[in-house]
Formats: C-alpha cells, structure tokens, sequence
C-alpha cells in the first residue's frame, strides 16, 4: 500500500474536501430517493457524470479506449465499482439513517486490506494490518448491534446490503490495479461510468417501465450534487490526491466521511443514531488509524 508519511498542505486541503465532498452525498441520495427509485437515482448519478468525464476528455484532448479488451474491463469495473455498490447502499439507506450508512461504508478501507491480501503477494497480512482488521470487523459487530442475528429485519438486510457493497468496492479496487493499472484516470472514470450507464438504463427501463425524473428543485439539486459533485468531481479530486499523497493516506478519508454525513443527517434529516453506531464508529475508526500505520509505528519500541 503507497503511503508518504509526510501529506502536503495542498493534499490534506483537497483530502478535507473530498470527505466533506463525499461526506455530504449520504444526505442528497436520501433527499433524491423521496422523489426518484433506487435504480433511477444510480442512473441519474453514473449517467450525468460519465457525461461530465467524456467532456473533459474532449477538453484535454486525450485519446479514446478502443480496445475491445479495454471495454470489458470497463464493465466489470463498472459493475464492482458502480452499479452493485450505488445501487446496494442507496437500496439501504430507504431504510436506515443516512449517518448509519456512511459508519457502514467507512469498511470499505478494511475490505480491501483483506482482499488485497487475498489477491497480491506484496499485500500480505501484517500484525498492524490484522489487528486494523480485527478492529474494523468488531466496530461493525457493535454499529449493527445483535439484531442482525437474531433475525432478518428489514433494518438488518439494510445494513448487510450496505456492506455488501464495501465489499464491492474492495473488489474494484483490486480489478483496477489488475486490468487498469497506467491508464489515465479520467478516461478509466469516463469508461467505467459508461459501461455503467449502459448496464442501468435498460435494466431500470425492464423492471420499473422508465426512468424516473425528480419532481421539485430540491430533488433536482440533490441529484445534480451526487452526479456532478460527489461523483463526476470527486474522481477527479480523489485522483489528484492519490497522486499527491499516496493510496495509504487516502485511508484517512473514510475518517472524514461518517462525521460529515452524521451531522447533515441529524441537522436536515433530524436523525439520531443509537449510541452503539457512535461506539461501532470508534472502533472502524481505531481500525482504520491502525491500518494507516503512522502512529503503530510511533507506539512500537525502538531498537537501542
């Protein structure tokens, strides 16, 4: 995993907003979703930001993918990456809070320590990494307490599809590295979001009869902010922070994300969480601040 130990100013700057970015699309999926279905909500969001992408591929004048091989990828990047994960999380948050659903996703960054350490041979399970792990694990156990065990609520399928879905985005992760390493990353964005789009649309189109378009200003606002925003834009900054600061550092961001969407969803949504996401939240996040490695480097002895 690529960490600098130093971030530069610049990097933390665009690493704040992005959480703050990504932190506020929790809110406007769930506003979109009292207009619009799941699968018109995912549609809306890969299709106007695939749209966003290509014209800033015309714009830089990079070259177009014609690779028939090259497209497969898309697809299943698109599918692991997009059409699964969006489509999960937003299913989920119709019924759990929006704050919940941000705790939930900030697994993701465990989920793919895991799967890159099934995958690779250079990202092996380490003591630090098992125990973010562990950590990760029972910060999850605590967040959706002991009622997914003893039966399968609506709340509890909720929740699992929410994970479900970080455990797709561990999976795009390692197909990216795989079959997208040295591509540009607004043309591999633009191709992902395009194959995406192409998968949606018709599947929406079988099983709900069309596209729904959302009714108020404020549904088209919201919609418009998870697209262009949290979607389209976001790529571009998540890139340019990778580049600047490292894979390992972009761990942070999932710190930055729950606080964001919690805020927003008790202030706009009047959401309150049980005590035992906040404790859940905690433990993710010790986890987390394990896997990142910066300060178990500082705890452990040095040799004399």
């Amino acid at each position: 995993m690529t960490q600098s130990a130093d971030i530069p100013a610049r990097a933390w700057a665009e690493l704040l907003l992005l959480g703050l970015i990504w932190g506020a699309s929790f809110l406007s999926i769930r506003v979109a979703l009292d207009e619009v279905s799941v699968l018109s909500s995912v549609c809306h969001r890969v299709g106007w930001a695939a749209f966003v992408l290509w014209v800033l591929v015309w714009i830089r004048g990079e070259a177009l993918p014609r690779s028939a091989a090259l497209w497969g990828s898309f697809a299943v990047m698109g599918l692991l990456n997009n059409v699964l994960p969006f489509t999960l999380m937003a299913w989920g948050q119709l019924t759990i809070e929006s704050g919940l659903t941000s705790i939930l996703n900030a697994f993701t960054a465990v989920a793919g320590v895991l799967v890159a350490a099934l995958v690779f041979a250079d990202e092996r399970l380490t003591a630090r990494r098992l125990t973010g792990v562990c950590l990760g694990f029972a910060g999850v156990a605590v967040t959706v307490g002991p009622a997914v065990l003893q039966g399968f609520s609506l709340r509890s399928l909720a929740q699992l599809a929410v994970l479900a879905g970080t455990l797709c985005y561990a999976l795009a992760g390692a197909w990216a590295r795989v079959r997208l390493k040295g591509l540009s990353p607004i043309v591999a964005a633009a191709g992902m979001l395009t194959c995406s789009t192409l998968t949606l649309i018709p599947l929406t189109l079988l099983l709900e009869g069309n596209i729904d378009l959302p009714a108020t200003a404020h549904g088209t606002a919201a919609i418009a902010y998870y697209a262009l925003i949290a979607t389209a834009c976001a790529y571009l900054l998540y890139y340019r922070v990778l580049g600047m600061a490292g894979a390992g550092n972009l761990l942070l961001v999932t710190l930055l994300i729950p606080p964001v969407a919690i805020g927003l969803g008790a202030l706009v949504l009047n959401e309150a969480l049980h005590p035992r996401a906040y404790a859940g939240f905690a433990l993710l996040a010790l986890g987390l601040i394990v896997l990142d490695g910066r300060l178990w480097s500082r705890l452990r002895p040095r040799p004399a």
